[in-house]
């Protein structure tokens, strides 16, 4: 097996980092371009997270309308056609909801295999493939051991589990492309980190900012070897910030109706509001995953962005651990640690070595921990994840009534059977338009005990019957 002692060859000419403690020689050979370890790790997370989704998908627990509206959009860019997620409002191009144009890479193989499953598909891909550059830095720079031990850990951290549970996203083509960049940076291919980065301005409005972060980092990494590469870093941390404003201000308003729609979750934000909560999820971030070594490394600084306007926000969603908005850290935090170890295991301190060299076994035991009891993957022990209910039949025939390219007011649980074939509305958000039907779940009773009665509130002047109930799902037609 391949020793642990690894002493990467630009050691030596970094000046940043300390000469190596009095140590045995290391007697290890380079990984090379065969070892398989990363793509296995990426391959069984591949299908843990596909097991989790689509289970999910088949009992029909969603929390959320967000698989429908991306499938709109996907659906539209597959025929060509602009982005209109109809969920959002009637007509609503989802560029001027959140600036996401990557999300048309999706449209190929939507084409193909048309459904909302072919999202969460393409979402556990992104997410595996993630894995990839962060076992192979690992193994290239700590051992293949520990490379294949901090590649698990990250795979199956906290962060991105939360992503996996909640629907589809687009970060998930932010993940792959923050992995390949840092582990550029830690192999010091510069070029190669700037074009990786480079399309996250493409996944989300607020990545440029963190585009800039990592170019910053490419120019404090190059400066005193290269000085050409390092201006050259500046210049795109400085077109990540201007294009990011550029979106903010002027990209999303074009497509949107009235301007950037989140303006007002900064309301009633500050650094100190929900204090408890966003300690307890900077805790979450670096001790489980890191053992806080990551805060010794300047690629933690990536982070940054992401941190910054998620606690200024006044939305407390934004704060906690919970819904995929930590996945994007998951990447960085880890490939932090592993050039914080790649650092520290050369100390002259033989205490710090000791601890950075038996971090990766930590993290790994503290995932697992926490894979087999809190988070979502405690579910694959569990018969009901692999099973449909008959709940779940019973529903999907009673929504089969409907006519394809029919136009429908739904809400969360029944909405993502029908926007691969129907027009779908956000019920209570139609905005003039009036459905060919309505469909909605009320098992709790929250449009009170006769549905009907609600529909025609929602459209005075029209008449709807009730078609039939099933597992609380109600439907009802016009006329």
């Amino acid at each position: 097996m391949t020793s642990d002692a690894i002493v990467r060859p630009d050691a030596a000419a970094d000046p940043a980092r300390p000469d190596p403690a009095p140590a045995k020689p290391a007697r290890s050979k380079p990984l090379g371009n065969r070892w398989a370890g990363p793509y296995a790790v990426a391959g069984g997370l591949f299908l843990v997270y596909l097991v989790l989704s689509v289970g999910r998908f088949r009992r029909m627990d969603w929390a959320s309308w967000d698989l429908g509206i991306f499938e709109q959009a996907i659906r539209a860019y597959a025929h060509l056609q602009e982005p209109v997620a109809d969920l959002k409002g009637p007509g609503a191009n989802i560029l001027g909801d959140h600036f996401s144009p990557i999300i048309a890479l999706a449209a190929p193989v939507y084409r193909l295999f048309p459904g909302p499953i072919t999202l969460l598909v393409v979402q556990a891909a992104l997410f595996a493939l993630s894995a990839v550059p962060v076992t192979g830095a690992a193994g290239r720079l700590l051992g293949r051991a520990r490379g294949v031990a901090v590649g698990i850990a990250y795979g199956l951290s906290w962060g991105v589990q939360r992503a996996v549970e909640f629907d589809f996203h687009e970060i998930a083509f932010a993940m792959p492309l923050l992995a390949f960049s840092l582990e550029a940076v830690l192999a010091r291919r510069w070029r190669a980190a700037l074009l990786w980065a480079l399309p996250l301005v493409l996944v989300k409005e607020d990545l440029g900012f963190t585009l800039a972060a990592l170019a910053v980092v490419v120019a404090w990494r190059a400066w005193t070897t290269d000085r050409r590469t390092a201006w050259t870093a500046l210049g795109v941390a400085a077109f990540g910030a201007v294009f990011a404003a550029l979106v903010f201000t002027v990209l999303i308003p074009a497509f949107a109706t009235e301007g950037y729609g989140y303006w007002h979750k900064i309301d009633g934000g500050g650094p100190f509001s929900g204090t408890g909560t966003k300690l307890a999820t900077l805790g979450w971030l670096l001790i489980p995953t890191s053992g806080l070594l990551a805060l010794r490394s300047p690629l933690l600084l990536v982070a940054a962005p992401t941190l910054g306007w998620r606690f200024l926000s006044g939305d407390d969603h934004y704060w906690s651990t919970d819904w995929h908005y930590s996945a994007v850290l998951m990447p960085v935090v880890s490939l932090a640690l592993v050039d914080a170890i790649d650092t520290f295991r050369r100390s002259e301190r033989p205490r710090l070595r000791a601890y950075s060299l038996q971090l990766p076994t930590a993290v790994l035991a503290a995932g697992l921990a926490l894979a087999a009891t809190a988070m979502p993957t405690a579910k694959l022990a569990e018969a009901r994840t692999y099973e449909k209910p008959d709940r779940v039949t019973a529903v999907e025939r009673l929504l089969a009534q409907i006519p394809d390219g029919a136009t429908v007011e739904a809400d969360t649980t029944p909405l993502t059977r029908l926007t691969s074939r129907c027009r779908v509305l956000w019920i209570g958000g139609s905005k003039g338009v009036v459905p060919d039907w309505i469909t909605i779940d009320n098992s709790s009773k929250w449009a009170g005990e006769d549905p009907v009665v609600y529909a025609g509130q929602l459209h005075p002047g029209e008449r709807y019957t009730l078609v039939g109930e099933a597992a609380g799902i109600v439907l009802m037609r016009r006329g």
